[in-house]
């Protein structure tokens, strides 16, 4: 009789949970509800499917982004050799073509003969066998209330936005032109520059947008990476050309004159047909966004091929329910992963999917349980988000998780390159040690 894993959820977290424990032998049943139950912003029934953001952000090695990948190649990551197949210019950072990337997951976990794809929803954690919970911020509410039960915490939730997607062929590159910020790097965003004038008109009738409104008690809840525009806009006149719109670096080379206010477009497929407007997650209607969004010069004729949409996210309080191996304190068959766990972004979450299945594995086996080294990205990661922690929010890879010998150097890039020395060393022999 097989001794099955359950990995519940085949977002990203759960994609590489469950090829871990089929490459290294051991039977995984992977649980993934859509498409018979879909959630509010997945369109497929696709492992891995992306539903904000195309990009896996920034590959340069003395980035806190770059180092987790660096860290991810080593412990194995499925996710990362997929993306390369898939990526998409995006200058520094690592995009995919959103549809060819799922397409591609996909098809490597129905390749290994050691995992059974369930397409049913998974509504309740049986205590004698071992799982991976990795439902993500979109978490069912059935199993969302079961998990609550179970640690006897009431989960903790904020909202995330996506961001609009223009169609090519709608913009008017007579206005719209390439650049790279401060030309670091090569031309792959679209620029759309507003004077004074038009930046102007465009934040007011963003501050005044129709807007979908929340629950009351969910107001404050907002995870700070993901501020909608429109609240951004809302905390001054110029608050939005010291964010999303920031001009700094983007000269026109039309006018030689650096624009007042810049919108940048990012490549989201191969063929360059579809952009995603960069940091304008909304939870605006969508007739207002066609509306407001067209104010933007070269976009008057845009076609809005996916509008913003805004959701509830789901987090567990991590500090009170796991330990740093992503094992529940109380249950020691079951183990959590992705964002439902408190990491926040892609890299992040498909990581921590990496370290719940070689723990879930040991435990199989009978083995001790790791911890990653906590001068690993990751392993500072997964310390924060299980150290006590009365304000507990979600968090991503940041050198500011990071202390150690670095510290005592003043220069940014020297500390970050010896942060980066010692994370690889850590991780290395940690993977030589499991």
């Amino acid at each position: 009789m097989k001794q099955w894993i359950n990995v519940i959820g085949g977002g990203l977290a759960g994609s590489e949970a469950a090829y871990y424990l089929a490459a290294h032998g051991q039977p995984v049943r992977l649980w993934e509800m859509r498409p018979h139950q879909m959630t509010p912003v997945h369109k497929s029934g696709e492992l891995a499917e992306l539903v904000c953001s195309n990009s896996f952000k920034s590959e340069l090695p003395d980035t806190a982004q770059g180092l987790l990948k660096q860290e991810m190649k080593l412990l194995g990551s499925l996710l990362l050799r997929v993306a390369e197949d898939c990526r998409v210019p995006a200058g520094a950072a690592l995009a995919v073509d959103r549809e060819r990337f799922a397409r591609a997951v996909s098809a490597e976990l129905a390749a290994r003969t050691e995992i059974s794809l369930v397409r049913e929803e998974f509504t309740a954690i049986p205590g004698d066998e071992i799982c991976i919970v990795a439902t993500g911020p979109l978490t069912s509410d059935a199993l969302a209330e079961h998990i609550a039960c179970l640690h006897g915490e009431d989960n903790l939730s904020f909202f995330d936005a996506v961001a609009p997607t223009v169609a090519a062929d709608s913009l008017d590159m007579d206005v719209i032109y390439r650049a790279a910020r401060y030309d670091k790097g090569s031309d792959d965003y679209l620029n759309c520059p507003m004077d004074k004038e038009q930046y102007e008109a465009f934040h007011a009738a963003l501050v005044a947008a129709d807007e979908i409104e929340g629950h009351s008690v969910d107001k404050k809840l907002f995870f700070q990476g993901c501020m909608p525009v429109e609240f951004i806009a809302r905390s001054g006149l110029d608050s939005l050309r010291y964010g999303p719109l920031r001009p700094v670096g983007l000269i026109d080379p039309r006018s030689g004159q650096r624009p007042w206010a810049v919108l940048q477009l990012r490549q989201e497929n191969r063929e360059g047909s579809l952009w995603g407007m960069v940091g304008f997650q909304t939870r605006i209607r969508w007739k207002e966004q066609q509306r407001i969004f067209r104010m933007i010069p070269g976009l008057e004729r845009a076609e809005f091929v996916r509008y913003g949409v805004m959701h509830r996210n789901t987090f567990i309080n991590a500090p009170r329910v796991l330990h740093g191996t992503l094992q529940s304190r109380l249950y020691p068959n079951l183990f959590f992963a992705g964002q439902l766990c408190g990491v926040e972004g892609y890299m992040e979450s498909a990581a921590s999917g990496i370290l719940a299945a070689v723990n879930a594995l040991r435990h199989r086996r009978g083995q001790e349980l790791v911890t990653l080294p906590e001068t690993s990205m990751l392993g500072a990661l997964l310390r924060y988000i299980s150290t006590e922690n009365r304000h507990f929010q979600p968090m991503n890879a940041n050198f500011g998780l990071l202390a150690g010998e670095g510290t005592k150097t003043k220069n940014k890039k020297e500390r970050y390159r010896v942060y980066a020395e010692s994370a690889l060393q850590a991780m290395n022999s940690f993977v030589g040690s499991i």
